[in-house]
């Protein structure tokens, strides 16, 4: 089954391949628990395609938007339609109760058939003046030359500047490219990240790979995820990968979406220590597309929908304990992209992240 592309209507059909499946789907009313008192607040509305969520060492909250279905370049043909350069991609900024775009016209691109747009997907700090962002792409490395020089940072890991420019700092697509780690077909969707002094990870959605990026922008694979079962005529779905971060006990913890046709249950949590297997830390999900870290060892998951198979249903945002029980914070989100855990203790949320102009991001307090 070839690999899809992007994250948006048509909904993260972002591809790759091999493992052991994760843990069925739970009872809801078991696995969750009952649905916790929350307050949520709107923070942030009117943005195009919100993804990553970050806190910035000034204590600023950032998120960025994969940009927008405006055609501003060149275009080819995808599988589902004309895909165009759109170079809308930008991060916004909430800091004193005020929002502002502090970086535009990232690389990103559309489909004008489907209207999923791919750019920006996520963001991530070390100290000031240490911003990084993934830049997606969704198809085979080799197709970036195609939008000609506007092609160029597709598919990269870029550096912001102080100044509101950037720059490429590591080629994500081309260790896809040259040795393609998980096997399959080429595909290349730079997505989740986690930012550490002297390291980069990248979750590669289009790979199925974990890359580690040096502080010299050389690349290395940490590790590979494989297709979980799938009913018929789909056999398998692809593990897409969707973030990565840092756990409590040291380890590296990275989520799976995975694939068409998008099975409950088959989503997870995976564990990944270099040199071994990855293992199953938490399953039972359905298309997670981001999690976060709470300081007291929790995991909150947000779910992009919640139907059995396909798309359909609210979008969900799920604590994990660190004794493993589970408590649904949120069963009323449409289409949840980012997630991140504020200093005030509150949970932030990249809220209708398949949308242009009606984008969110959300407060809650669990």
């Amino acid at each position: 089954m070839t690999r899809s592309t992007s994250l948006a209507a048509a909904a993260l059909a972002l591809a790759a391949c091999g493992e052991t499946p994760s843990t069925p789907a739970p009872d809801d009313a078991v696995a969750r628990g009952m649905l916790a008192a929350a307050t949520t607040t709107v923070l942030l509305s009117g943005l195009d395609n919100p993804r990553g969520l970050a806190f910035g060492p000034e204590g600023a909250l950032y998120v960025v938007e994969a940009g927008n279905t405006t055609i501003n370049g060149p275009c080819f043909a995808g599988a589902r339609g004309q895909i165009c350069y759109s170079g809308t991609g930008g991060v916004t900024r909430y800091w004193k109760g005020r929002s502002e775009r502090v970086v535009s016209g990232l690389p990103s691109q559309s489909n004008q058939t489907t209207k999923d747009v791919t750019g920006p997907h996520d963001i991530g700090f070390v100290g000031l003046g240490n911003a990084f962002i993934t830049i997606g792409w969704g198809n085979d490395p080799a197709r970036r030359a195609e939008y000609g020089a506007l092609g160029a940072d597709f598919g990269h890991l870029i550096k912001l500047q102080p100044s509101g420019g950037w720059r490429a700092v590591a080629d994500i697509a081309a260790v896809e490219a040259e040795s393609n780690p998980a096997g399959g077909s080429l595909d290349s969707n730079p997505f989740g990240l986690l930012n550490e002094p002297g390291v980069r990870f990248v979750a590669d959605a289009g790979g199925n790979s974990l890359i580690e990026v040096r502080a010299n922008g050389s690349t290395s694979v940490v590790a590979t995820f494989g297709p979980t079962p799938a009913p018929p005529p789909f056999g398998s779905s692809e593990a897409v990968p969707t973030e990565v971060e840092r756990g409590p006990d040291g380890a590296l913890y990275v989520s799976k979406l995975t694939g068409v046709p998008f099975v409950a249950g088959n989503a997870a949590i995976m564990r990944v220590v270099p040199g071994e297997a990855p293992t199953v830390f938490a399953g039972g999900f359905k298309m997670i597309t981001d999690f976060a870290f709470a300081p007291d060892g929790s995991m909150y998951v947000v779910e992009y929908a919640s139907a059995p198979v396909f798309f359909g249903g609210p979008g969900r945002l799920t604590r994990v304990a660190p004794d493993g029980t589970r408590q649904l914070v949120s069963s009323a989100l449409q289409t949840p992209t980012g997630v991140t855990v504020g200093p005030d203790g509150a949970v932030y949320v990249s809220n209708k992240g398949a949308l242009s102009g009606a984008g969110e991001v959300l407060r809650i307090v669990p």
